[in-house]
């Protein structure tokens, strides 16, 4: 693995690998460092959980990071995108990347050959599927078989969470609106992954089918950042697929509730449902951390820059 642009960039082996490092280092069975290395964070939309958690996996790596917003180097405006990516190669080793468009991942790892991680575009987020199955291998040990009911949007989340789901092994159903699924480029990627490597998938509309017998019951916002204008028409085409209490309760009754935040209590979820008794949503965002630290070992020791 070079980059993680979007999973899949991603082997069963490096997720295995991923998994099973950011494991020991959260029970600090394992330390390992990548002193002298440095970081750029690119972040064109704000955050909390991505830049905290990178910054302080770096901080344990006894590495350093630098934080540069797009105001600071004219991401797409002052100077080309391709000449931002040349110049940051000549002083980083690596370069985290959250932005609004996978274009702008893609172009900035084509021109550098230090490692460029996605920590969010609109088409993947592979940092929090990573996080997620770290998350669902503490509760859940065999990811081979489970069951994951997602409820809600076909955005970056799910996709990067259906692709890491059929690496594994793991059966994964989604259930929301017509409008609002997978494209069917990215469910002939499951597909494909698990005629290699097992599982099963499901695109539904219905929330109750979806968690039926589940394992993993799992959220996320109907609005993300950038589609304001859309606001409207979003929570109307998702009304229905609030998870609730009685939702949970058509699941196994150890099933774990995710929620990969922040969270919009009285749309997708029900006001005190972060606080049940089957929520792990804390204990996946702390596995941001762990997941992100494995990934920053694992492709800045291999980088081999000139």
């Amino acid at each position: 693995m070079d980059n993680l642009l979007r999973i899949a960039d991603i082997t069963v082996e490096d997720v295995s690998q991923i998994l099973g490092t950011a494991k020991r280092m959260k029970a600090k069975t394992l330390t390992q460092t990548v002193e002298g290395k440095t970081i750029a964070l690119l972040f064109e939309k704000p955050s909390l959980r991505t830049r905290v958690s990178f910054e302080v996996a770096m901080n344990r790596l006894d590495g350093n990071t630098i934080n540069l917003t797009p105001q600071e180097i004219g991401l797409n405006g002052r100077e080309p995108l391709e000449d931002i990516a040349r110049v940051l190669d000549r002083y980083v080793d690596g370069i985290v990347l959250r932005t609004f468009e996978q274009e702008t991942i893609d172009v900035m790892a084509k021109h550098t050959k230090a490692p460029v991680i996605n920590a969010l575009s609109d088409i993947e987020h592979p940092c929090q599927a990573l996080a997620d199955l770290l998350t669902i291998t503490e509760y859940k040990k065999d990811l081979s078989k489970i069951t994951i009911a997602f409820i809600g949007d076909g955005n970056n989340v799910s996709t990067s969470l259906a692709l890491a789901c059929s690496l594994v092994g793991a059966s994964f159903r989604i259930a929301c609106p017509t409008d609002y699924q997978l494209t069917e480029n990215i469910v002939a990627q499951v597909n494909r992954n698990i005629s290699l490597y097992g599982g099963a998938f499901e695109q539904l509309t219905d929330p109750t089918l979806a968690v039926e017998g589940a394992d993993v019951i799992y959220t996320d916002v109907w609005v993300s950042m950038g589609q304001d204008e859309a606001r409207d028409t979003r929570i109307k085409a998702f009304q229905g697929y609030q998870v609730t209490e009685k939702l949970i309760g058509h699941a196994k009754k150890d099933a774990i509730f995710m929620h990969d935040l922040p969270a919009h209590r009285g749309e997708e979820i029900s006001e005190n449902i972060l606080d049940h008794p089957q929520s792990v949503v804390f204990d996946q965002a702390e596995n941001r951390l762990h997941a992100q630290q494995a990934v920053l070992a694992m492709l800045l020791q291999a980088a081999n820059k000139v």
